[in-house]
C-alpha cells in the first residue's frame, strides 16, 4: 500500500516536531548556573559543546533528508514506497534523536553538579588533580581534558576520552565518576588516580604491550599456567592500581582497602569473568607494588593488617591453594611491571616517567614537616604530590582525618580558584597584547594562597 496522504502528513508533522524539540537543546553555558571557579576548563567546555553541536547538526541533516524523501514519494504517483517503509525511516530518526538526548544527559549529569555549593568548586579542583595525575615527564601523548562528578556507591569509574559515545561519535573528554562518600579525604585520590590510570594506560597502549609478556610467562614454565592467565585477565585493573601508587603512594593502597573492605564472601570470591583481581589479592598486590616502588616497613604493616581483617582460615582448600599460588607469583609480576618499557615510552619505564623517586616515604615525611612550618609551600606544589604527602602523613599518624578533610577542602578550592584566575588572566592578556606562540602564560593567580 502506498504511503497515503494521512500517513505522509502525520510523519511530516512528527519530523517537524523532532526539529522543534532539538532546537530546545541549548549550550550548557546558557543554562547551567555556577560560580566561575566551579566551571569546566575551557578546553573541556569547548570539546563538549562542539561534540553536541556536531551531533545536532547531523541529526538536522538526517531529518531534512527524510522530509525531502517523504515529499518526493508523496508527489510521485508511481511511487512504490509504503507507509510501513516511511514509518521505519522515521523510527530510525527518532532513535538518533534519543541518542542525541543521551549524549546531552551524559554531560548534563556531570555539569549540573558544578552548581552545588562548595561541591562544584571541589569538583573543579579535582579536575586539576586529574590533569596532574595524567601528566608525564615527557611528551608521550596529548592528554585529553578530564572532568569529574560524584555518584553513590563505593567505587569509581571512567568513560575514557576517544571512546565511542551512545549514538556514535568519540567522547571528547574523559569523565570520571567518583564516590560521594569519599569527599573529602586523601582516599579520594586513590579512586581518582586509579581511573586516570585507565586513561593513561589507553594513551600509552600499556595493556596491549604487557599481554604478550604475560602470555610468554604462561608458556615459559614460570609456574602454573592458570595463575598467569588470571594475571593477564586482570592486567588492566592492575596497571591502573600501579598508576595510582606511582602518583599518590601509600594513599592509593589505603584508599583501595576502603573500597574493597566487604563481607568475606566478596573479598575471597574469584570470578574469572571479572576484570578486577580478587579483593584479597588486590590489596596484597598493591602492597607488593608499593614495596617495589617505595621500600619501607609500612607495606608489611599494612599487609599484616589486611590479613588480620581477612584471614585465610575457612577458605575452601582448592581456592586457598590458588590464592597462595597467585600470591607466590606476585614478585615476578611486580618485576615485570616495574621493568616494562612499552614502545610508547621510547625506552623508559613507568617509574621513570612518573618520577617515583620524588615520592619516597622519607621525602614525603620531610615535606610534611616543612609544609607544617611554611604552609604556603604546599599550595605551590603539584596536586598529586600534595595528596601523596598528606596520604603518607595520614598513614603514619601525623595527620588526623578531621584536619586532613579541612585541609584538602581548602586545597581543592585553591586549585580551582588558581586555575580559573590563570585562565582569565591569560585570556585578558591575549585580548590586550595578542597571541604570540611560545609565550609563557601569566602566573598571577599562582601566588594566591587560601588561608
Amino acid at each position: 500500500m502506498a504511503i497515503g496522504a494521512y500517513a505522509g502528513w502525520m510523519l511530516g508533522q512528527e519530523a517537524r516536531s523532532l526539529l522543534t524539540r532539538l532546537g530546545r537543546l541549548e549550550p550548557f553555558v546558557l543554562i547551567e548556573p555556577m560560580v566561575q571557579a566551579a566551571a569546566l576548563m575551557p578546553s573541556a567546555q569547548s570539546a563538549i559543546e562542539s561534540q553536541l553541536v556536531q551531533g545536532r547538526r547531523e541529526l538536522r541533516r538526517l531529518v531534512a533528508q527524510f522530509q525531502h524523501w517523504l515529499r518526493s514519494e508523496l508527489a510521485d504517483r508511481n511511487s512504490t514506497a509504503t507507509a510501513a517503509e516511511a514509518q521505519r525511516r522515521f523510527t530510525f530518526l527518532r532513535l538518533k534523536f534519543n541518542a542525541a538526548l543521551t549524549q546531552f544527559d551524559l554531560f548534563n549529569e556531570v555539569i549540573t553538579q558544578r552548581s552545588e555549593h562548595q561541591t562544584g568548586v571541589w569538583l573543579s579542583g579535582l579536575d586539576i588533580v586529574s590533569a596532574d595525575a595524567l601528566a608525564l615527564s615527557g611528551p608521550y601523548y596529548q592528554a585529553p581534558p578530564v572532568i569529574c562528578y560524584l555518584d553513590r556507591g563505593p567505587g569509581a569509574a571512567i568513560r575514557r576520552a576517544r571512546t565511542r559515545l551512545p549514538g556514535g561519535g568519540d567522547n571528547p573528554v574523559a569523565i570520571i565518576r567518583l564516590p560521594r562518600e569519599r569527599m573529602v579525604g586523601s582516599s579520594i585520590a586513590s579512586s581518582l588516580v586509579h581511573e586516570v590510570g585507565h586513561q593513561g594506560a589507553a594513551l600509552l597502549d600499556l595493556v596491549a604491550s604487557l599481554r604478550p609478556v604475560l602470555q610468554a610467562m604462561q608458556h615459559g614454565g614460570s609456574g602454573d599456567v592458570r595463575v598467569w592467565r588470571l594475571w593477564e585477565r586482570w592486567i588492566a585493573e592492575i596497571v591502573a592500581d600501579f598508576w595510582s601508587l606511582a602518583r599518590v603512594g601509600v594513599a592509593a593502597t589505603l584508599g583501595l582497602i576502603g573500597v574493597v573492605s566487604l563481607p568475606r564472601v566478596f573479598v575471597f570470591r574469584l570470578n574469572a569473568d571479572d576484570p578486577h583481581p580478587v579483593p584479597w589479592l588486590r590489596v596484597k598486590l598493591s602492597c607488593a607494588m608499593g614495596r617495589a616502588l617505595y621500600p619501607h616497613a609500612q607495606w608489611t604493616r599494612i599487609e599484616q593488617l589486611w590479613q588480620a581483617y581477612y584471614p585465610l582460615a575457612g577458605v575452601p582448600a582448592g581456592q586457598r591453594q590458588l590464592l597462595l599460588q597467585l600470591q607466590a607469583s606476585m614478585p615476578a609480576l611486580v618485576g615485570l611491571l616495574v621493568q616494562h618499557r612499552p614502545p610508547a615510552l621510547r625506552g623508559r619505564s613507568l617509574p621513570e616517567v612518573m618520577e617515583v623517586r620524588l615520592r619516597q616515604p622519607a621525602l614525603l615525611a620531610q615535606l610534611f614537616r616543612s609544609w607544617s612550618l611554611a604552609p604556603r609551600q604546599m599550595y605551590q606544589a603539584a596536586p598529586t604530590l600534595v595528596f601523596a604527602v598528606l596520604g603518607q602523613a595520614r598513614a603514619s599518624g601525623s595527620l588526623g582525618p578531621e584536619d586532613e578533610s579541612e585541609l584538602l577542602g581548602r586545597l581543592l578550592t585553591h586549585w580551582a580558584l588558581r586555575s580559573t584566575l590563570d585562565t582569565s588572566e591569560l585570556c585578558s592578556d591575549v585580548v590586550q597584547h595578542g597571541y604570540r606562540p611560545g609565550r609563557a602564560p601569566p602566573r598571577f593567580a599562582s601566588r594566591l594562597i587560601i588561608h
